[in-house]
């Protein structure tokens, strides 16, 4: 039986190194491949695809927000990030959005490859550690990462606050804001408010 597997990356020279790699080392692989994000769903709506190796970085990506719209086209896609990121923290949060399994470009060939496989066969290839340490990450501990004023600067941003509102709102000036924004961001590992509403209600 084919095993249709989707790689998306934005360089085209990982694709095409990842299709090598895969070639003989998977039962009858049939490759799809994408630098977008926007045509990651497409392929996953239209086509049966066993396993998705997902890069975090790519222009048009969602961080973890990537998982949830996959999810919700297919809630039982596989899905590989194959990220330059090595953070324990980096991980444990793309575990907790529900990927089946998490590798740094940093790891030798062979570890890669057995992390598809092993995602192909048995659905994971989450540490036992790993996966204890994203049950245990808890919302008190998101929070703790912020001070005092950027939980209320996030919570107001939650609640679809602007920079204008925000600044009224606890009598600060819009350059503050926008540090604060910034600084929240940078803690929480971020880009949008999106993302910070999935983080908040996770």
């Amino acid at each position: 039986m084919t095993q249709n597997i989707l790689i998306v990356d934005d360089h085209s020279i990982v694709r095409a190194g990842i299709e090598i790699l895969l070639s003989d080392k998977v039962d009858n692989p049939f490759f799809y491949e994408t630098d977008c994000f926007e045509k990651c769903l497409y392929f996953v709506s239209n086509y049966a695809i066993d396993l998705v190796i997902l890069d975090i970085n790519l222009p048009d990506g969602l961080k973890t927000m990537m998982i949830t719209k996959i999810r919700t086209i297919n809630p039982d896609q596989k899905i590989l990030i194959f990220s330059a990121h090595e953070e324990d923290e980096v991980k444990i949060k793309y575990i907790k959005a529900g990927v089946n399994g998490f590798v740094s470009k940093l790891e030798d060939e062979q570890k890669f490859i057995d992390a598809v496989i092993e995602v192909l066969n048995s659905g994971n290839c989450i540490s036992n550690d790993l996966l204890s340490r994203a049950n245990d990450m808890s919302f008190i501990e998101i929070k703790d990462k912020l001070s005092s004023r950027e939980n209320e600067v996030a919570n107001l941003m939650i609640q679809g606050y602007g920079n204008l509102e925000i600044s009224n709102e606890l009598s600060l000036k819009m350059s503050t804001v926008s540090t604060y924004k910034n600084r929240i961001f940078e803690k929480l590992n971020i880009s949008n408010v999106i993302e910070l509403v999935a983080i908040f209600n996770n």
